[in-house]
């Protein structure tokens, strides 16, 4: 399924997760799954300008706080895991309004590649029976 690019091709570089390394309450904390580290989430929001990349960076900012709490909790079931994901899946339906105050909004393509982040991070954490619809199940987008 082809997706739906809104304008013109912005270029911007989008270094891997090893590039991006957050401030969390005990420092920086690396990612140590070697799959993570060199993923690139969402590179079609960042290719189409219809999507801020300062948004975009808040909504990967989340998923890679996502990957520091699967690291640090480390979930054991499905149960534990969807826990993680619901609550960074409702971080993100609180940047809905600020896409519409920067007149975009997480539409078809953005549901799409975050869906397809969610799923890259569950299923390199060993997650590879759970519902990608269950892992987003909160989501408002």
């Amino acid at each position: 399924m082809r997706k739906m690019i809104h304008g013109s091709v912005e270029k911007r570089p989008m270094g891997s997760i090893l590039n991006c390394q957050l401030q969390s309450k005990g420092g920086t904390v690396p990612i140590s799954n070697k799959k993570i580290k060199g993923y690139t989430f969402l590179s079609e929001m960042y290719e189409d300008d219809y999507f801020p990349n300062f948004l975009v960076d808040k909504i990967k900012a989340i998923l890679v706080e996502l990957c520091e709490s699967i690291e640090s909790q480390n979930p054991t079931s499905s149960s534990e895991l969807l826990s993680l994901t619901h609550a960074s899946t409702e971080r993100i339906n609180e940047l809905e309004e600020e896409f519409e105050e920067n007149d975009s909004e997480l539409e078809t393509a953005a549901r799409e590649d975050m869906a397809e982040s969610f799923e890259f991070i569950v299923r390199s954490y060993g997650f590879s029976d759970v519902d990608i619809e269950d892992v987003i199940a909160t989501r408002e987008w």
